[in-house]
């Protein structure tokens, strides 16, 4: 008796310990039960076409692949979600042309598709006019950061407040054309079926995927 409720218990603590079956699996399952009934069911006189098998079975690897392919995206939307929400309150680098001068200091950056042998900054203010240029010297390929300290080209400090910048690049004499990149601080993040969008200051909604540092 006892050795039959032992058998009992065992058999219990398996079926409590067992993975649940996912919904595709249920499917698959539910599947397999079917052409296998179909098969054995079938008219000896006119046997299954191994047309209408070798169909079915695609049919069934197409939902089972849908069912993991949605799985998959929406983990990768979660992680997604994670890594935006912890963007809040910190500043990053996304394509714009702005650059914020604040308590004389102003930040900017760019990505060039290759290594330069030049490259230089104008700093624009509000008029047009170039009040700053900066020779960043050789840069390799990538994003780079530079900083402005606010002095303009005749020796004075120039006034906190947007300006614009333009970036210029070559190597070997030929143009480069890099992606300009502005500062801004992130303050909240819109979720929506495309993923998540992050609200940047002075850039507006910003995709996560544009995003090319955090600061």
């Amino acid at each position: 008796m006892t050795a039959a409720i032992a058998g009992v218990t065992d058999t219990a603590q398996q079926t409590s310990t067992a993975a649940p079956t996912t919904a595709a699996q249920d499917i698959e399952n539910r599947f397999l039960k079917l052409l296998v009934t179909q098969m054995k069911n079938q008219d000896p006189l006119n046997p299954l076409d191994n047309a209408q098998i070798t169909s079915q079975m695609a049919q069934l690897s197409t939902v089972s692949g849908i069912e993991k392919l949605n799985a998959t995206l929406q983990t990768f939307t979660q992680t997604q979600a994670f890594q935006a929400v912890g963007m809040i309150g910190h500043s990053v680098l996304a394509p714009g042309n702005f650059i914020d001068l604040q308590n004389g200091v102003g930040v900017g950056g760019l990505d060039l598709p290759q290594a330069a042998d030049k490259v230089v900054v104008s700093v624009i203010n509000s008029s047009g006019q170039v009040v700053q240029q900066m020779d960043l010297g050789k840069k390799d390929a990538g994003v780079s950061v530079f900083s402005w300290n606010g002095m303009a080209a005749d020796g004075t400090t120039a006034p906190d407040g947007a300006y614009t910048f333009k970036v210029d690049a070559s190597q070997g004499g030929n143009t480069i054309t890099p992606t300009s990149l502005a500062v801004g601080q992130v303050s909240s993040v819109l979720m929506d079926q495309t993923g998540p969008s992050l609200s940047v200051t002075g850039m507006g909604l910003v995709g996560l995927s544009a995003v090319r540092q955090i600061l």
